[in-house]
């Protein structure tokens, strides 16, 4: 499904008409109501929408699933990937150019002080020796033709590394403008064997009954059939200066040497939309903090046995903070599941663990049940010294991780429930 088809399926879409600076204004407006999708339509000379997937009920919508069932989804597309469908005639072949100029694209400069002008949404695709990943990366424009590129030490780094060793660049390709299937698999944590774009189609079919669509570009990679532009090129030894950047947790990241992401050619659909993540934001949030959701999941899944949900929530930033639901069998159950979440989620610092009848996208609900079920003296864990997120401004190299019991005592509901009418 195109952009374009996704935002026509919104309601209450906010069109801007007038040209749109790259400094800092696409922030100012994007920040006026973060729930409300934004479309752009002179960014730059060219169409840009951001606070597309600010929401996890406009998430849940466009994958055909009801949002207390997302979590639960995605623990089956990643235990059951499917193919992809490949077709030979993709979208991004509308337009195909080996003579570009990258500071054309409708790229923001969003805060003050930041590095340069970045992309946020591209979805970075690679190969290397029958091993196919999908990971997401922020790119800061060097000029016409390079961006730096920050490399966590996970699956894309390792492929760099090894293709470097061997004295060859690697073969990427970015995608920006695809569909939240993509956009979720792209930051899930799987094993280093598994194919991404697998687990995309599965979550796509599981709601939707459809495989994700998938075309070679030239130089061979597979990518996403319907995405609005497809940026390729490579990965090289070269290093540079990346940052500032603004990351999850609204603060500054530091400044790092980077490779250079070298680009060869840029493919466009007819009259492309350039999807803007705005950093810190919502829409950050929730597509890096919901495919963390399944692995917290499983993970207290196997200390015990029902877990009805589980939410990182947005005051947490979607990365620090998060709420888990169980049915306990036995007392003690409520802090085996509040460790097991941690292992499951290494960056997450405080977790509460309620009961079913708690609605963990309620902060209100959550919030009642630590002020009328914990007690401090009895229901509270502080594991000091442990690592944390590098992302969390407070750390020293390591953090204090905290773990709320707030549920009810077992079997007892007299006086721990709320009235209701018969």
């Amino acid at each position: 499904m195109s952009m374009r088809s996704l935002l026509s399926s919104f309601q209450d879409v906010r069109v801007i008409d007038r040209n749109v600076p790259c400094d800092k204004e696409p922030t100012k407006i994007l920040l006026e109501d973060q729930r409300r999708p934004v479309m752009f339509n002179d960014l730059n000379g060219a169409k840009a929408a951001g606070n597309l997937w600010s929401s996890r009920e406009r998430v849940a919508a466009a994958l055909g699933l009801k949002k207390e069932k997302l979590t639960e989804s995605l623990v089956d597309a990643m235990s059951s990937p499917r193919k992809p469908k490949e077709i030979s005639d993709p979208d991004w072949r509308d337009s195909i150019s080996d003579d570009f100029d990258l500071m054309k694209l409708p790229l923001p400069k969003y805060y003050p002080k930041d590095g340069g002008r970045y992309v946020t949404a591209g979805v970075a695709i690679a190969d290397y020796e029958g091993k196919r990943n999908i990971s997401f990366h922020r790119l800061m424009l060097m000029d016409s033709h390079r961006f730096a590129i920050r490399l966590v030490p996970r699956h894309l780094f390792t492929m760099h590394q090894m293709s470097m060793r061997k004295g060859k660049d690697l073969k990427v390709a970015f995608c920006v403008g695809v569909c939240p299937s993509v956009l979720l698999a792209g930051a899930v944590s799987t094993d280093y064997a598994v194919d991404e774009m697998e687990v995309a189609s599965a979550i796509r079919y599981h709601g939707l009954k459809k495989d994700i669509e998938v075309a070679r570009t030239d130089s061979g990679l597979m990518v996403p059939a319907h995405s609005e532009y497809v940026i390729e090129g490579r990965l090289t030894s070269e290093l540079v200066d990346e940052g500032p950047f603004v990351d999850i947790t609204g603060t500054y990241d530091s400044v790092r040497k980077q490779p250079v992401f070298e680009v060869d050619r840029v493919y466009r659909r007819k009259d492309p939309i350039f999807h803007l993540v705005l950093p810190g934001g919502l829409e950050h949030y929730l597509l890096m903090g919901l495919p963390r959701e399944p692995v917290i999941f499983k993970t207290v899944r196997q200390v015990v046995p029902r877990v009805h949900g589980v939410r990182l929530t947005e005051g947490g930033c979607c990365w620090l903070h998060g709420v888990v639901s169980i049915t306990k069998n036995k007392e003690g159950d409520a802090m085996n599941a509040a460790m097991a979440a941690f292992s499951g989620h290494a960056s997450m610092k405080k977790v509460t663990i309620v009961d079913n009848d708690v609605d963990i996208f309620d902060d209100q609900s959550v919030e009642w049940a630590e002020a009328t079920r914990f007690q401090a003296s009895r229901s509270l864990l502080v594991v000091n010294n442990a690592a944390g997120s590098s992302l969390d401004p407070s750390t020293d190299g390591t953090t204090s991780k905290v773990a709320i019991d707030a549920t009810k005592p077992l079997g007892v509901k007299e006086g721990f429930e709320k009235a209701a009418l018969e």
